[in-house]
């Protein structure tokens, strides 16, 4: 698995390749499977199973929370972290969001199996990142992962 940075709050959820700054899809299920099969390679699970569990948790009830953002997230055994990745979607697709908007940014959450209260710091950690008036601004505007890595990061006037 790539290193994930030790950098505070939300980027150091986020491993090198973990930012995807245009997920061209269509629809929800397509951004799932997108966010898979890249997740995959950067934890070392299969991109079906992590797939699976997504929906899985999406049919739970939707993880978009407004805002134009959503979090999906699921649990995986054998894996030692709980991992985050970023994306940005050119075209706003419908999530079943809270607010009835479509959504454009996706944080995928994926934590250990065992993970309950690590799982949870981290959904309140990215949750709490997104809040920022400033921060999910600079995510749109930024145009490349490195500016949104540093828009993740609080460096917002760095990013645009």
């Amino acid at each position: 698995m790539n290193a994930v940075s030790q950098a505070p709050g939300f980027a150091g959820l986020v491993p090198t390749g973990g930012v995807i700054p245009e997920l061209p899809v269509l629809s929800k299920d397509a951004a799932l499977l997108t966010l898979a099969r890249h997740s995959a390679d950067l934890v070392g699970q299969s991109a079906l199973l992590i797939h699976e569990r997504l929906r899985t948790r999406e049919a739970l009830g939707p993880t978009g929370f407004g805002g134009g953002l959503a979090i999906p997230h699921a649990r995986l055994a054998g894996l030692p972290d709980c991992v985050a990745l970023v994306a940005r979607l050119p075209q706003p697709i419908d999530w079943g969001a809270v607010d009835g908007q479509p959504v454009d940014l996706l944080v995928l959450l994926l934590s250990p199996e065992g993970a309950g209260a690590d799982h949870l710091k981290a959904l309140a950690r990215i949750s709490r990142a997104l809040r920022d008036p400033e921060a999910v601004p600079a995510l749109r505007a930024a145009g490349t992962a490195e500016a949104m890595m540093a828009a993740l990061a609080g460096q917002a006037a760095v990013a645009a």
